[in-house]
């Protein structure tokens, strides 16, 4: 464990967040669910918050309930299709920015039914998604992170990876396609590039951190209404009065990921999550799984994701 931080005093506290100005944050997926929350918290420490979304009307909407929320919100939207790889460079130079000081890989697609679906260049979609289209947008964005003082990427996971395995045989699900195994497959190769990622960034003494979080158990019926956003009724509330003993709301579960964004006791390479049997509950570092730290499997995923994007598997991060 590091020494205790002069930036921070006394314990994390999840409704009194360190200020942020001056610093910019960008959110895939940021308009919705988990992501929604993460950019609204961020927000509210004074930061920059970039919402990265294919929609913009759904992005403005996010970004209005967002400034109603917390007066002063500095929040703008980017286009970003993470299921088009040949959009993304285009994407990163949209930014113009000299620096970016995280980004927080949370756009996600999650199918629950047949049939299989490919992105736009041929990948399965939830693969192409959630793991190909955040691995490309790592590399584009990599210079904008160096430059940051102490740049971050954090990866959200999902509960969903701990009971999957890479398949390094049939990544794509070309095989043997089962929606639900497909996503917990999709995540878990999103948090092996992670801890991966965080291996290759300290071994060339970048000042860039990779970090690994995940909401645990997130439900829409426990989530605080957003109008228009999204919306809980009492009865939605009431009947899943029971299951949050277990699980909470997509509020709370992001509060594992702006920790790894914010807090200055955060190293590379470490797992953060609900404190509650990783399912609910204030955010605390977890132990890493040993399926998802396999140095051998991670650097074949690694290869083979490069492959796939056309991204350079020995680019430099530093």
């Amino acid at each position: 464990m590091s020494s205790a931080s002069p930036l921070q005093s006394g314990p994390w506290d999840v409704h009194r967040l360190p200020p942020a100005e001056g610093r910019t944050f960008l959110v895939t997926g940021g308009n919705a669910g988990i992501g929604y929350f993460v950019a609204e918290q961020l927000a509210a420490t004074g930061a920059v918050v970039v919402l990265g979304s294919r929609d913009a009307a759904k992005a403005d909407a996010a970004m209005t309930s967002i400034r109603s929320r917390v007066p002063g919100a500095q929040v703008r939207h980017l286009h970003l299709n993470l299921a088009d790889l040949s959009s993304l460079k285009t994407a990163v130079d949209a930014l113009d920015l000299d620096h970016l000081d995280a980004v927080v890989h949370n756009a996600g697609v999650a199918l629950d039914d047949p049939p299989r679906r490919e992105t736009e260049d041929g990948h399965e979609l939830m693969f192409g998604t959630n793991h190909l289209g955040h691995f490309a947008l790592t590399q584009w964005l990599a210079p904008l992170l160096s430059a940051a003082p102490a740049g971050r990427i954090v990866t959200v996971g999902s509960f969903a990876a701990r009971s999957e395995r890479v398949d390094l045989d049939d990544l794509q699900s070309s095989q043997n396609y089962r929606p639900k195994r497909t996503y917990g497959r999709s995540k878990l190769a999103q948090m092996c590039f992670g801890f991966e990622l965080d291996r290759r960034l300290r071994a060339v003494g970048s000042t860039a951190l990779s970090v690994v979080a995940h909401p645990g158990g997130a439900l829409d019926s426990l989530t605080p209404s957003r109008v228009p956003i999204h919306v809980t009724t009492p009865g939605e509330r009431l009947r899943a009065l029971p299951v949050g003993l277990l699980v909470q709301g997509k509020d709370a579960g992001a509060w594992p990921v702006v920790r790894a964004v914010l807090d200055p006791e955060v190293r590379g390479g470490q797992l953060w999550g609900p404190r509650l049997f990783g399912m609910r509950g204030l955010p605390r570092r977890e132990q890493v799984p040993s399926h998802m730290a396999d140095p051998a499997v991670a650097a074949h995923l690694w290869t083979a994701s490069a492959k796939l994007t056309g991204m350079d598997p020995h680019h430099n991060f530093s």
